[in-house]
């Protein structure tokens, strides 16, 4: 599984990664939480709240926002953008 991840801040990317992620023995839920925990450390981000919005968009379109009301702690972009690749 490979899971690219993007801070928006006012409409312009300000920080970007990918993680790979290739645990079969996983289920496809287990693998995308752990690829999410590995990017959001990896951008340095907390890691947000998943909701049925997030699990509706990603099931539909292989992609999910996570805005500021999503975490518990104050954070410095408008939203997190996550891509399945």
């Amino acid at each position: 599984m490979k899971l690219e991840g993007k801070l928006f801040k006012q409409n312009i990317v300000i920080r970007q990664a990918t993680v790979t992620k290739d645990m079969p023995e996983l289920s496809f839920v287990k693998e995308l939480e752990c690829a999410l925990i590995d990017l959001c450390h990896t951008l340095e981000v907390p890691i947000p709240l998943w909701i049925s919005k997030n699990t509706h968009e990603f099931a539909a379109f292989r992609q999910t926002l996570f805005f500021a009301d999503q975490y518990t702690e104050t954070v410095s972009f408008d939203r997190f953008q996550i891509r399945l690749l």
